[in-house]
């Protein structure tokens, strides 16, 4: 399996912890149910990796905001329910500016923190991702048709680049019409700060390079988390 191969593989990095219950150090994979089209986009979106394209040579760079959502979903909930969960988080992005690529879905590995959907979206500025937050339409979208058949979510925004290019930039291309998400959170021991973390980040970067079949893009960055019930 896919996922398999890259865990199986990955070095070992400086220690570290969970901050608090929602602070994650461990990774979630989900099937995405698409792009424009719904359909499934191929992805690595990861936490603590370089950013970096396997088709496209290294260019000029783009500063991008990238927003995951990971959700905890009623055991009680439907499929009727869940597709109208998923689709109007979906289409919140022909609602507001600033979004320029979205994709979600069911989580398909086990997580101890038991979450069951992601979404992923990615911003042109940290203004667009403030703004997504003090959305009306997004306020409403959440409390009519999110917490309802969820426990409680947790947002996290992290600051990344890609390159300079429309294809990059807006997930876009054959490579980005299939596949999953692979999501890796770290929450960092104070003391690994500073050199650790940029070894980590370099032994992630390595593992990239390593599988650049596999992998079609990776961002990232340190993120802020916000968690809500």
């Amino acid at each position: 399996m896919l996922l398999e191969a890259l865990t199986s593989t990955a070095p070992s990095f400086p220690s570290f912890r969970r901050q608090c219950p929602t602070a994650l150090s461990c990774h979630v994979s989900f099937d995405v149910s698409g792009l424009n089209t719904r359909r499934n986009p191929t992805m690595k979106v990861t936490a603590c990796s370089k950013v970096e394209s396997s088709s496209f040579p290294l260019e000029k760079k783009r500063k991008v905001v990238e927003h995951v959502c990971l959700l905890k979903a009623k055991q009680v909930l439907s499929d009727k329910d869940e597709k109208d969960m998923l689709d109007y988080l979906y289409t919140s992005q022909y609602q507001m500016r600033g979004i320029v690529a979205v994709s979600l879905g069911r989580i398909s590995n086990d997580n101890v923190e038991n979450y069951t959907h992601a979404v992923f979206m990615r911003f042109q500025t940290k203004a667009d991702v403030t703004k997504f937050y003090e959305n009306p339409f997004y306020s409403k979208v959440l409390k009519e048709h999110v917490m309802p058949y969820c426990h409680d979510l947790v947002n996290v925004d992290y600051e990344s680049e890609v390159e300079d290019d429309m294809l990059p930039i807006f997930r876009k291309g054959e490579e980005f019409n299939y596949g999953v998400e692979f999501v890796h959170l770290f929450a960092f021991d104070d003391s690994a700060l500073g050199a650790p973390v940029e070894d980590a980040l370099a032994s992630l970067e390595k593992l990239r390079k390593e599988f650049p079949s596999l992998i079609v893009q990776s961002t990232q960055g340190a993120y802020e988390m916000r968690i809500a019930f």
